[in-house]
């Protein structure tokens, strides 16, 4: 199994087709994922964190948080 959907999967998912609309989808429900021309990336791990009503993070650059000070 791919760490990322399927198309069919993320139709299933987003009850649409068209890239946009998917696109449009996932961000209202706050689903990290990535837009890549003509397809829609999204982590399997991402929708099963939505699923289960976990906190998702959308990572925007290094964790200097994580650093010893």
């Amino acid at each position: 199994m791919s760490e990322f959907l399927e198309p069919e999967e993320l139709k299933r998912l987003a009850g649409c087709t068209p890239v946009a609309k998917q696109d449009e989808w996932l961000t209202e429900q706050g689903i990290p994922h990535r837009v890549d021309r003509k397809r829609v990336i999204v982590s399997r791990e991402h929708v099963r964190a939505w699923l289960e009503g976990r906190p998702l993070r959308s990572s925007t650059g290094p964790n200097w948080g994580a650093l010893n000070a």
